[in-house]
């Protein structure tokens, strides 16, 4: 059984989406979620599902490999980012090489980077008067948002939208094909290994 990691900040709706999706999978499970924040709602998901949750420090993730340490005792095989908003270290990236995948509500190079999270970005894709907009999944790096884009889609921004308009919208395109690509990138790496 392939395991997967997802690491959230927040409600964890896309992780909650996730967990779903691979549930009664025959070779992929979602084991564990982590979290940054031990009051993120994302707990309260990952419990009604019974999948184990890892709650660190900015300290434990930075500055030890109590996360790297936690992963490989579990014998996580690859990591999803879902809301997280921290930057992964390089030990993380390099303990699980071309296996850390990323969705980011916009269709990037346009609006990433460090502060670009949530409404924010919808306000920022408003405020260019942008007539697309979307979700981007991509590989992880050392930067935010900067690794290699795996698979983008948009949706329409009409001139009436709001930041929690376009989010709705940006929401559907996440529920719908975040699990689906996550599934075919590590189906890939089965494949391979």
């Amino acid at each position: 059984m392939y395991k997967l990691a997802i690491f959230a900040s927040g409600s964890g709706s896309n992780a909650e989406n996730i967990i779903q999706h691979f549930q009664y999978h025959p070779s992929i499970e979602v084991t564990c979620i982590c979290t940054n924040r031990p009051d993120a709602y994302v707990i309260e998901r990952a419990r009604k599902y019974k999948v184990s949750v890892l709650v660190f420090t900015r300290e434990e993730f930075y500055q030890s490999e109590k996360v790297l340490d936690f992963l490989r005792h579990n014998k996580i095989n690859f990591i999803v980012l879902a809301g997280f908003l921290w930057l992964v270290p390089e030990y993380l990236i390099n303990g699980f090489p071309n296996k850390i995948l990323n969705i980011h509500p916009a269709l990037l190079p346009k609006y990433g980077g460090k502060g670009m999270y949530g409404n924010r970005v919808h306000q920022a894709v408003i405020d260019h008067h942008e007539n697309l907009s979307g979700i981007t999944i991509h590989l992880v790096n050392s930067e935010y948002d900067r690794g290699d884009t795996l698979f983008q889609v948009t949706c329409q921004v009409d001139p009436s939208d709001t930041a929690e308009t376009l989010a709705s919208k940006v929401h559907q395109l996440e529920y719908e094909h975040f699990p689906r690509i996550i599934e075919l990138e590590v189906m890939k790496r089965i494949g391979s290994e």
